[in-house]
C-alpha cells in the first residue's frame, strides 16, 4: 500500500513501479460520447507577456450541418463535425487578432466580423469556411464598436447588436442584407441596473459597488419571442454571467426576464458562464457556449465552456450549468431535459491524498485535487519522468479522467511547433501493480484540458500520471479530475436550512445548514417559481453560502441538493423567500 498523506510526498516505494512504466502496452483509443468543461481546445498562447493561454467571447454557428467556433485571439477558428473533436483552421484573410468575433449564416454563405472601435470596419464572407479563404462583403461598415452580434430573423431581415461599456447601453440597428450597411439610426436598448439586478454587480461574488461592464450582446429567437442576452459584470470574475431581456420585436422595447441570470456558474472547478453565443445543433437542441475565467496570470486568461440550453413550456430560457464541469453526453437526437445528458459519473478526486515526484514551492501537489482551476501543482522540472498520483481511498469504478495542464514558467508566445503534451496515465488497485488507462506517449496534438472517456470502466484505487513531454515550462496541473462511482450510498440532504434574505439589500441571501458526514458537496437550485429552479450554485468544502445575484423585486424559491462520490440526492424542502 502506498503511504499517501494529506500533504504531497516523495516516496521511495513509487520509484520501483515507476521504473517499469515504459513496459505498459498502449490501449486502443476509446470512442467518445461525453465531454467535460472547460472545452479541450488548442487554446493559443497570447502574443504578449506574461505567457498564458486564452480564448473568450465565443460565437458558434452551424453551417452545412457542421460547427464553426470563433473566439478572441485564437490564431484562427475551430471546426467540428460532432462538438467533441475539433480542428483549427488558420487563415490570412480575417482579422483574427481582433476581439469578440461574430458570425451569421445567410443562405449558403457564412459572414464574419470582429470588434473595431474606429470605423470603417470590414465584414467578410465565405461559402467554404473549411478552406480558410474569405472575401470582403463590406469594406466600409460605418459603426465602430466592440462586441458585435449579427442576427438573421426568420423573415430574412438582418440586425446588428453591439456594446461593451461600463457607461453606455447595448445598441441595435437593422442592416440591409445586400449592402450590409445600417438602415436608420441605432437604438439604445438597455443599460445596467445594479441596484435591482444583483447579477450585474462587480466582484467574484457580486459584492462590489463598481459599475459593471455591459457587453457581449447575443440575440436568439424562439417561438416568436426575442431573447437578447448580455454579459456582466466583468470577464475576470467568477460571477461573469449572461442576463437576458425579452421582447416581441427585434429592436424592442425589451423587458428584463423573470429568470436571471440566464447563464451563470459562480463556483466549481472552473467558474463563470458569460459573454456567450446560443445556437442549435443539427438535431435542434440549443447550446450556450460561454467564456469561463482563470484570470490569474492576466485578467484575460480565459477558457470556453459549452452548456445545454432550454426553453420551457412558458417560454422561459435557461442554461443548465448545474454540475457544468462534470462529464455530460453529447446527444445524437433531440432531447427535452438536462437529465438526459448526465451520465451520473461523480467526482472521485476532490481533496484526495496526492503524491508527486517533486513539487515547486507555492504549488503543492494537493492543488491538483482541490477543484480550483486558479491554483495548480507544479513539479520542479518539465523533465520526462515527473509524475503525480491520486489515492481515491477506496476501490471505485472509474469512467473518465480530465487532465488540466497549467502553464507554469512558460515562455511561449503564439502558436509554434512542439506545443503538445505526452504522458502515460495509469491505474492500480493496490499501489504496486499498474495498468494503462491512456497511453499518449506519442501524442502530437495540443490537449491542454485533455479528457479521457474510458471505453470500458475500470476498478481502481490509484491513478497516476507520468510526464513524457511538456510543451513548455514545468510539468504542472490545475486539476487531475477522476469521475465514476465509489459504489456506496448516496448522501442525505440537510435536515434544516436556514435562509435569510437581506432586507437592506434584497439581491442577497445567506444560507446555512448543519454538515452531513456523507456529503462531498451541495448544489443550491433556485428560481422565481417553485417549479422553475433553473439557477445553480455549487458548494464544496463548506455548509453555507451567500448568493448575491438575485433580482431585488422578485420572490425566490430555494432547495439544497447533496452529492457525493456515489450520486446525487435532490432536496425536498423548498424554501420560499419574499
Amino acid at each position: 500500500m502506498l503511504p499517501f498523506r494529506k500533504t504531497s510526498v516523495i516516496f521511495a516505494c513509487f520509484l520501483g513501479t515507476f521504473a517499469a512504466f515504459g513496459q505498459n502496452k498502449p490501449v486502443s483509443k476509446p470512442s467518445q460520447t461525453t465531454i467535460c468543461n472547460p472545452m479541450n481546445l488548442s487554446y493559443r498562447f497570447c502574443l504578449d507577456a506574461p505567457s498564458r493561454r486564452e480564448a473568450a467571447d465565443p460565437t458558434m454557428v452551424t453551417f452545412k450541418n457542421e460547427y464553426y467556433l470563433f473566439a478572441s485571439k485564437s490564431g484562427g477558428y475551430f471546426h467540428s463535425k460532432d462538438m467533441i473533436h475539433w480542428d483549427l483552421i488558420t487563415t490570412n484573410d480575417l482579422p483574427i487578432e481582433d476581439y469578440a468575433p461574430t458570425a451569421v449564416v445567410m443562405k449558403d454563405t457564412l459572414y464574419f466580423m470582429a470588434s473595431k472601435n474606429d470605423a470603417p470596419l470590414t465584414i467578410y464572407k465565405t461559402g467554404d469556411p473549411k478552406s480558410g479563404k474569405w472575401s470582403v462583403a463590406n469594406a466600409a461598415f460605418p459603426i465602430g464598436m466592440t462586441d458585435p452580434d449579427l442576427f438573421l430573423d426568420e423573415d430574412g431581415r438582418l440586425y446588428f447588436y453591439y456594446g461593451c461599456s461600463d457607461k453606455n447601453p447595448i445598441y441595435a440597428v437593422e442592416l440591409d442584407t445586400k449592402t450590409l450597411n445600417p438602415i436608420g439610426q441605432p437604438v439604445a436598448l438597455f443599460n445596467s441596473n445594479k441596484k435591482e439586478h444583483g447579477w450585474e454587480r462587480f466582484g467574484d461574488y457580486n459584492e462590489k459597488d463598481d459599475s459593471p461592464w455591459v457587453e457581449g450582446a447575443w440575440m436568439t429567437k424562439h417561438n416568436g419571442k426575442y431573447y437578447l442576452q448580455y454579459a456582466v459584470p466583468g470577464t475576470q470574475f467568477k460571477s461573469y454571467c449572461d442576463g437576458v431581456y425579452v421582447s416581441d420585436k427585434p429592436l424592442g422595447p425589451f423587458t428584463v426576464a423573470a429568470h436571471n441570470p440566464v447563464s451563470a456558474k459562480p463556483e466549481g472547478f472552473v467558474a463563470a458562464a458569460g459573454h456567450s453565443s446560443t445556437f442549435q445543433d443539427i438535431y435542434g437542441n440549443y447550446w450556450h457556449i460561454s467564456t469561463m475565467t482563470i484570470s490569474q496570470k492576466h485578467m484575460f486568461e480565459r477558457r470556453l465552456g459549452l452548456f445545454p440550453t432550454f426553453f420551457d413550456n412558458d417560454g422561459v430560457m435557461y442554461v443548465n450549468t448545474g454540475f457544468g464541469d462534470f462529464p455530460y453526453k453529447v446527444p445524437n437526437k433531440k432531447i427535452s431535459s438536462p437529465e438526459e445528458l448526465f451520465p451520473k459519473w461523480m467526482l472521485l478526486s476532490y481533496n484526495k491524498p496526492v503524491a508527486a515526484s517533486s513539487e515547486l514551492q507555492g504549488h503543492p501537489a494537493r492543488y491538483a485535487a482541490d477543484e480550483e482551476i486558479r491554483t495548480y501543482w507544479s513539479a520542479k522540472t518539465g523533465n520526462k519522468g515527473e509524475w503525480i498520483a491520486l489515492d481515491l481511498q477506496k476501490l471505485s469504478t472509474v469512467n473518465a479522467v480530465q487532465i488540466n495542464f497549467a502553464e507554469n514558467n512558460t515562455k511561449t508566445m503564439g502558436r509554434k511547433p512542439g506545443i503538445y503534451y505526452q504522458y502515460l496515465l495509469e491505474y492500480s488497485t493496490d499501489g504496486t501493480n499498474w495498468k494503462p488507462l491512456a497511453d499518449k506517449t506519442k501524442n502530437t496534438t495540443d490537449v491542454p484540458h485533455d479528457y479521457i472517456e474510458l471505453k470500458m470502466p475500470v476498478k481502481a484505487r490509484y491513478v497516476r500520471l507520468t510526464n513524457y513531454h511538456m510543451a513548455d515550462g514545468t510539468f504542472a496541473l490545475a486539476g487531475l479530475r477522476v469521475f465514476g462511482n465509489a459504489g456506496g450510498k448516496v448522501p442525505t440532504t440537510p435536515d434544516k436550512v436556514d435562509a435569510v434574505r437581506s432586507q437592506i439589500d434584497r439581491c442577497v441571501v445567506k444560507m446555512s445548514w448543519a454538515p452531513k458526514p456523507d456529503v462531498v458537496g451541495y448544489n443550491v437550485r433556485y428560481g422565481t417559481q417553485k417549479d422553475k429552479l433553473y439557477s445553480n450554485y455549487q458548494i464544496l468544502g463548506k455548509n453555507s453560502v451567500t448568493i448575491g445575484n438575485l433580482n431585488s423585486k422578485q420572490k425566490y424559491y430555494f432547495v439544497v441538493d447533496a452529492f457525493n462520490e456515489n450520486g446525487i440526492t435532490k432536496g425536498d424542502k423548498v424554501i420560499e423567500l419574499e
